[in-house]
């Protein structure tokens, strides 16, 4: 192939990533505070159906991706108050959570069903894009994808290195002790499950704003079950969030690819491929039962009963 073709499959790749870099963050933080959110489609739905509302409505991106945050945090509440106030079983909370958000945001989409829009254009970073090859990447991809990979390294940092990263790691790895030591774990978990749902409803406004400017009924098309997958397979790790990410969007572009150049292949499978790879990998790595319990949060899952 020739190098142009590389590069536009690199950018396409990252920005096909980027929705999943963002919800897969937010996931992380929720299972690392002990629980497990199911709802991440749901969320991004209703993030993507409010983030095209007031892009179209406003031309600005900046609140699109605000109210679309805002948006996915107002939904994770309902998971909140369900999983730490009412002890619902956390599974079933998430997947009432994907359908409510599936339904909310049918019905709030009817009005903007199949408009489209001028999306958020690529950033230009002056002196970056002036190098070769990769300053043709910087050229055509747009502020959010790195905003998202900055938000990676943040996260990182925020686990590893701060009181409030420390907090959040003792909540999800025992919150009995958390609650002993004084930590308030529906306090700490009711943060993180917002943080989670406003990550999520970026990621679905990323969708309708940026990817594929337009709003269609269930265009997250599974990416949030991606996102809840990725969590695993990066074992809890957010550098390897985005390498898993990369890879499903490396994947899925190189299918579109294949369809363009005609291979003799049916097109349902091709675009049945990138999920194929998700799942091959993630059976791959459940092998390693150990590794995974070792890695998992102790408390992942598992109801808060504070005596």
């Amino acid at each position: 192939m020739e190098e142009s073709l590389w590069v536009a499959i690199l950018i396409a790749a990252m920005r096909t990533a980027t929705p999943l870099i963002l919800a897969a963050l937010g996931e992380l933080i929720v299972e690392k505070a002990g629980c497990v959110n199911l709802g991440v489609e749901g969320m991004m739905l209703v993030g993507a159906v409010t983030g095209f509302a007031v892009g179209l409505t406003t031309g600005n991106f900046a609140l699109a991706f605000v109210v679309a945050a805002v948006a996915g945090a107002v939904l994770s509440m309902v998971y909140a108050a369900l999983v730490l106030i009412f002890q619902v079983n956390q599974y079933a909370a998430g997947l009432s959570l994907t359908i409510l958000g599936g339904g909310v945001s049918a019905f709030w989409g009817q009005p903007w069903q199949g408009q489209n829009m001028t999306g958020l254009q690529p950033t230009v970073i002056p002196g970056l894009s002036d190098l070769p090859v990769i300053g043709t990447v910087f050229s055509r991809t747009d502020i959010v994808t790195w905003a998202a990979l900055a938000a990676c390294v943040a996260v990182a940092l925020v686990l590893t290195r701060t009181r409030a990263g420390l907090i959040l790691r003792a909540v999800g790895e025992n919150h009995d002790s958390a609650h002993a030591l004084g930590y308030s774990v529906r306090g700490v978990r009711t943060l993180a499950i917002a943080f989670g749902g406003a990550m999520a409803g970026m990621g679905g406004a990323y969708l309708s704003c940026v990817m594929t400017p337009l709003w269609i009924e269930g265009m997250t098309a599974g990416r949030g079950w991606i996102a809840v997958a990725l969590v695993v397979f990066a074992t809890w790790k957010p550098a390897r969030v985005v390498l898993g990410a990369w890879l499903f969007g490396a994947v899925s572009v190189m299918q579109i690819h294949g369809q363009a150049m005609g291979l003799a292949v049916s097109s349902h499978i091709l675009a049945m491929l990138p999920y194929l790879v998700t799942i091959l990998v993630l059976v791959l790595i459940s092998r390693d039962a150990t590794r995974i319990r070792l890695a998992a949060p102790g408390s992942l899952g598992k109801p808060f009963k504070p005596a």
